[in-house]
C-alpha cells in the first residue's frame, strides 16, 4: 500500500528526535541532521523529554537555528510520548525518527527517504541486520531477533529489524496509527499497527554502532517483555 503526497503540497521531511539525558551527543546529532545531503527539505523537531543532565542547556544554542524546533515536555514520560509529541508538531509530508545517541548515522536518512519520494512505498525501515551481524552485544542481537521473529510469526511479515529506530513513513500513515504508547513499546506498536493496516514495510540497510549501558543505553530486558506483550495485544485487538 502506497500513499502519495497531497496534490499541490511540496515535500518536507520532519525528523523527530526524542531526547532524554543525551547532553553529550544531542548537539552532534542535530548538527549532522542539519548538514547531511537529503533529496528533500527538512525540519528537525527535538523533543526534550524531561532531561535532567544538561540536555536543555545543550539544546539552547540550537533553538535559533533555521529549521530546528525545540519542544520541552513538562516531565519525563518516555520515548513513545516524546515521539507522539513531535508527531503532533510536525509540518512535513514524511516523518522520520532519529535517536539522539549516535548509534545510527543520520547520513543514512537519504537512502530511507528516496523510496517514499519515488512512490515505491509509504513506509521504510532502516535495518541494522541486512548488511550482516552488527557490532553489538550478543544479548542485544538475540533480543532483537527474538522480537522480530515473533513479529513475523504473528503478522506474516518478513522483517529483519522490528525494533529499529529508523522508521520513516508518510505523515498521513503515521497519524492514522493513533499511537498510544509512552515508552519503548512505541516500536512494536508502530510496527504492529502498520502491518495490521496492510502497509508493506520496505527495509534498507543502515550502519549501526551499538553503545554499552555504561554510555547511557536505557532499554532493559523488561522493555523486551513489554514489547512482546504489545505485539500480541495488537494482533488480538479488534481491527
Amino acid at each position: 500500500m502506497t500513499v502519495p503526497p497531497e496534490p499541490g503540497r511540496d515535500e518536507l521531511l520532519s525528523v523527530v528526535v526524542p531526547v532524554f539525558n543525551e547532553a553529550r551527543t544531542v548537539g552532534a546529532v542535530v548538527d549532522r541532521l542539519r548538514r547531511i545531503d537529503l533529496p528533500v527539505p527538512r525540519e528537525i523537531i527535538v523533543v526534550n523529554d524531561g532531561s535532567t543532565d544538561g540536555t536543555a542547556e545543550a539544546l539552547r544554542p540550537l533553538a535559533s537555528e533555521p529549521g530546528v524546533t525545540i519542544v520541552d515536555a513538562d516531565r519525563n514520560r518516555g520515548k513513545g510520548s516524546a515521539i507522539r509529541l513531535g508527531l503532533s508538531r510536525a509540518c512535513g509530508t514524511i516523518i522520520a525518527i532519529q535517536d539522539a545517541d549516535l548509534e545510527l548515522d543520520p547520513s543514512d536518512l537519504s537512502g530511507l527517504v528516496e523510496p517514499i519520494l519515488a512512490g515505491r512505498t509509504a513506509v521504510v525501515y532502516g535495518s541494522r541486520f541486512l548488511a550482516g551481524r552488527p557490532k553489538a552485544p550478543w544479548t542485544t542481537i538475540a533480543a532483537n531477533r527474538a522480537l522480530t521473529w515473533a513479529t513475523n510469526r504473528l503478522y506474516g511479515s518478513s522483517l529483519t529489524d522490528m525494533e529499529t529506530c529508523y522508521k520513516v513513513m508518510r505523515t498521513e500513515v503515521a497519524r492514522s496509527l493513533r499511537l498510544e504508547s509512552d515508552r519503548f513499546d512505541i516500536e512494536p506498536e508502530i510496527t504492529a499497527k502498520l502491518l495490521r493496516r496492510g502497509h508493506e514495510v520496505m527495509e534498507v540497510a543502515v550502519r549501526f554502532e551499538a553503545r554499552p549501558r555504561s554510555a547511557g543505553k536505557k532499554i532493559r530486558w523488561r522493555d523486551g517483555v513489554r514489547a512482546l506483550w504489545v505485539l500480541v495485544a495488537c494482533r488480538l485487538a479488534r481491527a
